[in-house]
């Protein structure tokens, strides 16, 4: 049968058939491969894909004509330029929900690591001002820890310690926050270390 005379009609009635459905999907591949790979290639798709879509776009075309699920309203070539379209769209769609969920999970993954370095760099720095605490006296530690760890006010604290009044407090903090810097203040490393751990705190 010569392709110019391959009606519509016969193409549906071959691949009905089943007998001649090899011929009537050559002819397909021959006569309509091009312009559906076209709109795959100008649509952000490579020859990979449109020869998948294609491969897709055939076997359910040829399925829904076995079933008599096409009703042949749009010819062939519309019905498969039409198909292919929609298919490709999908997939772009899939694609990009890919691409969003795989660059949102990155971005989580970023946040989640900068969080627990973060974490436990603030950790550590803040084992390190205890033990500075640990060595200012036990009035000292108790107000800076009350200060920075409790998160008490100065009138809060007042009330936990023996002091005379909140000016008297600020000046016992005042001397021992001094005492604390004289003791790392020759040593640049350690000040910025200290620098570093009470970035967070409260003064």
């Amino acid at each position: 049968m010569q392709t110019a005379s391959y009606a519509d009609a016969e193409i549906i009635s071959d691949i009905q058939s089943e007998k001649y459905l090899d011929r009537a999907i050559a002819h397909i591949y021959k006569t309509y491969y091009g312009l559906l790979e076209n709109l795959v290639l100008q649509n952000s798709g490579n020859q990979a894909d449109a020869e998948d879509v294609i491969q897709e776009v055939l076997l359910v075309f040829v399925e829904m004509v076995q079933k008599e699920k096409y009703q042949g309203k749009a010819s062939i070539k519309s019905f498969l330029y039409t198909l292919t379209r929609n298919m490709w769209i999908s997939e772009l769609r899939k694609r990009g929900s890919a691409s969003r969920r795989h660059e949102s999970y990155e971005n989580e993954k970023e946040n989640s690591e900068a969080d627990v370095s973060e974490y436990l760099a603030y950790k550590e720095g803040q084992q390190f001002i205890q033990k500075l605490f640990a060595q200012l006296g036990d009035k000292c530690q108790q107000i800076l820890t009350l200060f920075y760890y409790g998160d008490y006010s100065m009138k809060e604290i007042l009330q936990k310690t023996d002091y005379d009044n909140e000016q008297v407090l600020r000046n016992k903090k005042y001397k021992c926050l001094k005492s604390l810097i004289s003791q790392v203040e020759q040593s640049p490393g350690i000040y910025n270390q200290l620098k570093n751990a009470l970035h967070h705190a409260k003064w």
